[in-house]
């Protein structure tokens, strides 16, 4: 099983950080048939076949943790890219 983590701090405001995350999980849900849900106001879930993660909403950064099954493993390299390369676009 693999997995992988990304921080990316952030000074924007929690409904800017809020409205980057609908978008990212709505990118994710497209692009690999992930489910996104909202468990708090902070903190949204992400599964999908192999594929289980959060993105967490901080104060001063966005947290996304990712779990991948055995088949999902051989995208963790495609994947974490993907996430980074938003995150990079539209966290700042």
């Amino acid at each position: 099983m693999a997995s992988f983590r990304l921080r990316k701090a952030t000074t924007q405001t929690r409904p800017e950080l809020r409205a980057t995350a609908t978008a990212l999980a709505a990118e994710l849900e497209a692009a690999h048939g992930v489910r996104a849900r909202w468990e708090s106001d902070d903190v949204v879930a992400i599964r999908g076949a192999g594929v289980e993660g959060r993105l967490v909403l901080g104060d001063d950064a966005v947290e996304v943790s990712v779990r991948l099954g055995l088949l999902a493993s051989a995208f963790q390299g495609p994947l974490k890219a993907e996430i980074e390369r938003y995150l990079d676009e539209h966290v700042s």
